[in-house]
């Protein structure tokens, strides 16, 4: 099965379950560059999926947690070759499948042509790319498609229907469906509207539909949990491994 495959999987038999998956997103190395495998396998048990973050100078999808999480691990050093190359010399790793949450610029600097082999080799099933377009995608999409990596797409709720079945069909692994415009970070209360975009999204997405952005309390993903398939759990998480509490006892608090 392609890796792509595992994180699909991950989510749907979480969601058979009859509650929704949590992808975990934390930021390589921060807040310490010397803790991150460590850090990973801590969030790995207890998220279905992990999204690893990689840091850069101008992450503008992200709200003021993540960029200094960003910058922080940005001074220490950490890179996305550091990543794979920790990544690949890990002796354990989660279970969970891994995805790469980075801008297209470091990517680019890496090497298209190296990058889906070297992931692949990592243990990375798939990447998430919040600055590039669908219709800039065709390269990088090919070259992670070859290595049977996922490339997620975007939705919103003010994406038309047509172009939304267009990402929908162009996703693989799932569809990233945030529950607002702007940035990461910000408590969302889910009002009606967005849980009919939510519904809109599931009618016609042949891959999970998982809700990002603002996801925060057991409350939300509640909520949440009737139109989706997975919530993406960001800047909360970061925000506890800043303060030094149990991230796993956090996940776990949003599903009890």
């Amino acid at each position: 099965m392609p890796a792509r495959d595992f994180i699909s999987t991950a989510i749907r038999d979480r969601r058979a379950t009859g509650q929704p998956a949590l992808i975990a997103y934390i930021t390589a190395g921060f807040p310490k560059k010397e803790g991150f495998i460590q850090q990973l396998n801590a969030v790995g048990p207890v998220a279905d999926v992990v999204e690893v973050g990689v840091p850069f100078t101008d992450p503008m999808a992200d709200g003021t947690t993540i960029q200094r999480s960003s910058r922080a691990a940005l001074e220490q050093g950490v890179s996305l070759r550091w990543i794979l190359q920790e990544l690949t010399r890990a002796e354990v790793k989660p279970r969970a499948p891994l995805l790469l949450m980075s801008y297209l610029n470091p990517l680019l600097a890496y090497g298209i042509d190296k990058l889906p082999e070297d992931a692949a080799r990592a243990g990375i099933a798939g990447f998430i790319v919040p600055d590039l377009p669908f219709e800039e995608s065709h390269e990088l999409r090919n070259a992670l498609d070859a290595r049977g990596l996922a490339l997620v797409q975007f939705v919103t709720p003010v994406t038309p229907i047509e172009r939304m079945q267009m990402l929908t069909e162009g996703s693989s692994g799932f569809i990233y469906a945030v529950t607002m415009t702007g940035t990461t970070g910000k408590n969302v209360a889910v009002p009606e509207e967005v849980l009919e975009y939510f519904d809109r999204v599931k009618k016609i997405s042949p891959v999970p539909v998982c809700a990002g952005f603002g996801i925060r309390s057991r409350e939300q993903v509640q909520r949440l949990a009737p139109f989706i398939d997975g919530a993406i759990v960001g800047s909360a998480l970061v925000e506890v491994l800043e303060r030094g509490d149990d991230p796993a006892q956090f996940l776990r608090s949003l599903r009890e």
